[in-house]
């Protein structure tokens, strides 16, 4: 009975030896706090030197808009469509999803046949959401 006890009492002590040791005092963030200060005097300096010291000459020629060498016709501002931004979205959301299956195909094996119930499952809930954006015809680029 004794020596349970003294086990006990020895992981104990080694538990707080190993976790009082790694805790630190405030005083061990000043170099991470320095480089913080030192990183964002660097930037803050950089941009206020740019603006003081760059030159200041604007011309016509230089405050037109210039889009990849071709001379741009029209007024930029008018509305994009919103399929634009929708088949966007869809695609981040889709890409997204699909690489949730490279940890899968990679440990396949392991995860036996609930694994692979998962993953169908998965799959099928994929499918559902890719056959109702068809059916809604969110994909369909033309009105």
């Amino acid at each position: 009975m004794y020596s349970n006890w003294y086990k006990i009492a020895k992981l104990t002590s080694d538990f707080n030896i190993i976790f009082m040791a790694s805790t630190g005092t405030p005083t061990d963030f000043i170099p991470i706090v320095l480089m913080f200060m030192v990183a964002l005097g660097f930037v803050i300096t950089t941009i206020v030197a740019t603006h003081y010291l760059g030159p200041k000459r604007k011309t016509k020629i230089k405050d037109a808009s210039f889009e990849c060498g071709i001379e741009s016709q029209g007024n930029a501002r008018f509305p994009f469509s919103v399929k634009y931004f929708l088949v966007a979205i869809l695609f981040v959301l889709f890409d997204v999803e699909v690489i949730f299956m490279y940890p899968w195909a990679v440990n396949f094996k392991e995860l036996g046949l609930l694994g692979i119930i998962e993953m169908f499952s998965f799959i099928i809930l994929l499918l559902v959401g890719f056959y109702y954006l068809v059916a809604k015809k969110a994909l369909k680029w033309e009105d």
